[in-house]
């Protein structure tokens, strides 16, 4: 098998692309088609079929976590901004953290949930 560029072969687990399944032909013998030639190339298909099937689950479970924390992350920003919002008004004792350590904070947390996706 050839891969072609835009192919996506999820490393190398999968054995056909759309266009080898497009593009596949069987031998004919006397009787039509060998039989042990189809059902070798469905169990191919069969096989790529299980693994898409594994892969998609893996990545729903993972966009899954993925936004979960991404939630308490921004719970976690909100509420160290008004942490700060409350703070503002009065003078902080010596033994909270300081307005400009509260700043480090939600500057990093920021980060972690803005840095990599700009879309929001």
């Amino acid at each position: 098998m050839v891969v072609r560029e835009g192919d996506i072969l999820y490393n190398d687990r999968l054995y056909l692309t759309p266009q080898d399944i497009l593009e596949k032909e069987f031998k004919i013998d006397a009787r039509g088609f060998r039989p042990q030639e189809v059902d070798k190339f469905l169990d191919m298909v069969i096989r790529d079929y299980t693994e898409y099937n594994n892969i998609i689950k893996k990545l729903e479970k993972d966009i899954k976590d993925l936004t979960e924390d991404n939630i308490k992350l921004k719970q976690e920003i909100r509420r160290l901004k008004g942490e700060i919002a409350t703070t503002n008004n009065r003078e902080i004792p010596s033994r909270n953290a300081s307005n400009v350590d509260l700043l480090k904070r939600i500057s990093q947390l920021e980060k972690v949930v803005y840095g990599t996706n700009n879309n929001e």
